[in-house]
């Protein structure tokens, strides 16, 4: 083969190489990083699709379960918001045998939209009142959420327990009821 040819060969092998980089990485790697993005944002936007869709068909349950927990809230006025609220608390000692104390109910604004009224209660009784108290508490289809809760003994064998809780109950604008 004679030096010019192989030289002209030469040329355009190394223009080719250039050529094929170049348009590896400026065109082959973009497109290829361009359609796995594309790709994952498609796999987000389907999951997307289905998570409304699983929303949208469960919507007359939300539905009616936001009205149970809007028509469970406490009064919007405050003092009869913290008689409900002692009344309650009245009403769940009664029927677990259990020992109050104190029941100290204070007003606390959130948000323009709602404020919760916290009570802090201290009562005693044994295992069993002390247990189903909290139950009661808890099975109240009221708007109540048990912020601490504390447990002691008052002797040395454990029969007598005090209880100490903070409990605050949903009051809504009434603009939302």
């Amino acid at each position: 083969m004679n030096v010019n040819n192989r030289q002209k060969l030469l040329t355009i092998l190394a223009a080719a190489v250039v050529v094929v980089w170049a348009g590896d990485n400026l065109v082959v790697e973009p497109l290829i990083k361009s359609w796995k993005g594309r790709k994952a944002e498609v796999i987000r936007l389907r999951r997307d699709i289905s998570d409304g869709e699983r929303t949208l068909s469960r919507g007359e349950s939300i539905r009616q379960r936001w009205e149970n927990m809007r028509t469970n809230t406490l009064p919007g006025e405050v003092s009869l918001a913290k008689t409900r609220m002692v009344e309650a608390f009245d009403r769940w000692s009664e029927g677990s045998q259990i020992s109050i104390t104190s029941i100290d109910p204070q007003e606390k604004r959130a948000a323009d939209d709602y404020m919760t009224v916290e009570c802090h209660v201290a009562a005693f009784g044994n295992l069993a009142s002390v247990t189903r108290f909290l139950y009661e508490l808890e099975k109240d289809p009221r708007a109540f959420k048990v912020e601490t809760l504390q447990l002691g003994s008052r002797d040395n064998d454990g029969q007598q327990l005090t209880l100490s809780l903070q409990v605050s109950g949903l009051l809504l604008n009434q603009a939302d009821q």
